[in-house]
């Protein structure tokens, strides 16, 4: 198991279901439904005083657990992340890997 904070972009449905994923050049396909909840982050210490207006994302951001495996490989073995989704700017990041498996060995 291993705790990273690493940039990736996340491909979501209407709804805002992550579908797929791309980290370090390569393409990842969620394979089960993913759960999802809330972080409440230490908003205390990064932040002097919200905008009026601004409430959503300032206090909770939103953690998924995906299932996914590499898209084009038809073996591929399915690995379990932690991605987060910072609301108000839109990032994506991927925080937590629970596979003994490291993403970079499933090519």
């Amino acid at each position: 198991m291993g705790t990273l904070t690493q940039s990736i972009h996340v491909t979501c449905t209407t709804a805002g279901i992550p579908l797929r994923m791309l980290y370090g050049g390569r393409s990842y396909t969620v394979k089960a439904e993913p759960q999802r909840w809330y972080v409440r982050r230490r908003w205390w210490a990064e932040e002097h005083r919200a905008e009026l207006g601004h409430g959503p994302g300032l206090v909770d951001y939103q953690v998924w657990r995906v299932q996914v495996s590499l898209t084009r490989a038809q073996n591929a073995p399915i690995l379990t992340l932690d991605i987060s989704h910072h609301i108000e700017s839109g990032r994506w990041r991927l925080v937590q890997v629970h596979d003994a498996m490291r993403l970079e060995e499933t090519a």
